[in-house]
């Protein structure tokens, strides 16, 4: 009987990208799974086909020599029907199911969990999420923030045991923490069910904590917030999540900061960007304008006479701090020409005037515009 096509076997196209095999794969192998499809007797045949299919169009080489000539590329011991393998297979069979091992004997055990040394259960990561001013963005913030999480129990050290007692070794794996058991066709080694991998087991429970090694209390932590941080950073702190089980390495906190909206400036990346409106007769004639700067004084801007609405403004150094760099960005300042408004009879005669006096002329782009107009809609009326 000939072999299946191994696109066909994993359900994709010719084109399939490495990221659709390798999910077609993962879905195929945990439906095939012998201990999982066990009323299905040709479970066993179907996961040793979708993994010889794999263990080829993952491999780029493989994949090429494969889509030139077919199965034909791998007769003769040249690939995975080869002698020498792994229950028929080439010697590379194993690697098809490295990259999803965990998941899919996780997932028929009954799930993982994140190891450390010596097999033990590591306490599990915890977020914190802190929302800062612009202000203290700029300057930096030492705080302490309150947190609920699990800590070593201080009566049995950690191990779970009452004092005065100690854990034994495991029965079932013999202090290894591991356990070998026949899955379908090959031995799958995981973690022992009845320690957890610690490879102890706890006789007499420590009556503070239950055996479990830690208890959960409200955590009291000082965090420093660098200045320069940015919107939706993410600061580690070892070992400052939940502790782990009997006495396994803590989990890791995660602090996400967020930068509240300021009603000044506008931030983007070491840059602040302020609009500044402007007098039309301190653009007109030129002048100076204070802005305020986040470290707490001012700065002078320089307006040149004849300055328009959008110019841009930088001042050098006067952003926000760069992190882990010893420099900062730059402050840019845009104007918009504010015309007046609720004028004064003496105020609009005086505008009359200037407008009687040939006034127009100051306005060059309004001239040219004018002209353009004129063009247009005269070779509109012809």
């Amino acid at each position: 009987m000939s072999k299946r096509d191994y696109y066909e076997v994993l359900g994709v196209s010719k084109s399939a990208t490495d990221a659709e095999l390798k999910s077609a794969f993962r879905k195929l192998a945990m439906q095939y799974h012998p201990d999982k499809a066990q009323d299905d007797p040709e479970a066993e045949k179907k996961f040793k086909e979708i993994g010889e299919a794999y263990e080829v169009l993952k491999d780029k080489d493989k994949r090429a020599a494969y889509d030139r000539m077919g199965h034909a590329a791998f007769e003769g011991g040249r690939g995975p029907g080869g002698a020498g393998g792994f229950g028929g297979f080439g010697p590379d069979f194993g690697t098809a199911f490295s990259d999803i091992f965990d998941d899919l004997f996780g997932e028929v055990m009954g799930g993982r969990a994140r190891r450390g040394p010596g097999g033990r259960s590591r306490g599990a990561d915890l977020r914190y999420n802190m929302e800062i001013t612009l202000e203290e963005a700029f300057a930096g913030k030492d705080a302490e923030i309150r947190i609920p999480t699990t800590v070593s129990c201080e009566r049995c050290t950690g191990n779970g045991a009452e004092p005065g007692t100690s854990p034994e070794a495991c029965g079932m794996c013999g202090g290894a923490g591991r356990v070998r058991a026949s899955q379908g066709f090959f031995t799958v080694e995981r973690t022992c069910p009845t320690c957890g991998g610690t490879g102890q087991q706890v006789k007499t429970p420590c009556r503070d904590c239950g055996g479990a090694g830690r208890k959960e209390k409200e955590q009291t932590l000082a965090v420093t917030i660098p200045a320069g941080v940015e919107d939706g950073t993410r600061i580690r702190l070892g070992g400052k999540g939940q502790a782990g089980l009997r006495g396994a390495p803590a989990g890791d906190l995660y602090l996400f900061v967020s930068v509240r909206h300021h009603e000044i400036f506008q931030r983007e990346g070491p840059h602040l960007f302020l609009d500044m409106p402007v007098p039309l007769t301190t653009a007109a004639l030129g002048g100076h304008v204070e802005v305020p700067t986040l470290g707490g004084g001012k700065a002078k801007v320089s307006i040149p006479e004849g300055t328009q609405s959008g110019r841009q403004f930088r001042l050098r150094g006067k952003g926000m701090p760069i992190l882990r760099q010893n420099r900062t960005g730059d402050m840019i300042v845009e104007v918009h020409v504010e015309v007046p408004t609720k004028l004064s009879a003496k105020q609009k005669e005086l505008l009359r005037e200037f407008d009687g006096a040939g006034g127009e002329s100051a306005f060059p782009e309004f001239g040219k515009f004018k002209k353009r107009l004129e063009s247009f809609l005269k070779r509109a009326a012809e």
